[in-house]
């Protein structure tokens, strides 16, 4: 799943397109690398991030879904948003993916619209908002209490009859660098749901500040914990280089072929 930010503040510059030339040129690269997903955002999630209003996120991401279909017809793409309003308006537009760092909690009207449209959805965990989640990293048992979040909302969403669900853990929401290695190490736990894991691990603070680089140096670092998570039984990577993780995949798979 390749990362587009139409969005001026998103935490690696790279990934940041405003024009809807660039839009497009950075979405046939990246389905030309072997990118199965397109993964639009116009609102960025930093720690810290300031929020936007709903019609200035749709500004921004529609006219980019838009661009990028007709010019990529073929394209999968999935949009990420915590708002249900915007998840409809993109679907309808011609995403085929809700990816929501929020898992339902930034808008109570989230579960039952991907239920209504029937699109794959990305649940995800976090606590609280962009603003506030670096101060909500307090756990007693950090893996059995994503176990129940993640319980309790797979099982609203199967009472909705939403059919494909899958799960990320939120490497950087709410969580600590040394939690987030420790979540990695145990990231096969939470293949007991039955159901796909997507890892967002791509150039994030765990890798740069770990390793007193600037972002921009952090490719090394997130080839090397995209192939732990591979390890681990994960099924999609949401990277910011496409074609260093479509080549991280095949080489793990003959590597890891019985």
């Amino acid at each position: 799943m390749g990362i587009i930010n139409v969005t001026p503040d998103s935490f690696y510059a790279g990934s940041r397109q405003q024009q809807l030339q660039d839009i497009v040129q950075l979405a046939r690269k990246m389905t030309e690398q072997g990118a199965t997903f397109i993964d639009i955002g116009g609102s960025s999630t930093r720690p810290g991030a300031a929020d936007i209003s709903e019609e200035e996120e749709l500004k921004r991401v529609i006219p980019a879904i838009d661009a990028i279909l007709k010019e990529l017809p073929e394209a999968n793409i999935s949009i990420d948003t915590y708002r249900a309003r915007v998840a409809r308006i993109a679907v309808e537009t011609g995403a085929c993916v809700v990816n929501d760092i929020s898992g339902g909690e930034l808008d109570k009207q989230m579960f039952e619209t991907v239920s209504q449209l029937q699109v794959p959805y990305i649940l995800m965990h976090m606590r609280g908002t962009p603003q506030s989640m670096a101060s909500l990293h307090t756990y007693e048992n950090i893996i059995g209490e994503m176990m129940q979040y993640f319980q309790q909302k797979v099982y609203l969403l199967r009472q909705l009859e939403l059919k494909d669900i899958i799960l990320d853990i939120g490497f950087g929401f709410a969580k600590n660098i040394e939690q987030n290695y420790y979540l990695l190490r145990y990231l096969d736990k939470f293949r007991i749901f039955g159901l796909p894991l997507l890892a967002g691990l791509s150039r994030k603070s765990l890798i740069y500040k770990k390793l007193n680089i600037p972002v921009e140096e952090a490719l090394n670092g997130t080839t090397v914990l995209n192939t732990l998570a591979l390890t681990k039984g994960v099924s999609l990577l949401r990277v910011h280089d496409v074609k260093e993780s479509v080549e991280t995949v095949k080489l793990f798979t003959l590597y890891s072929r019985e």
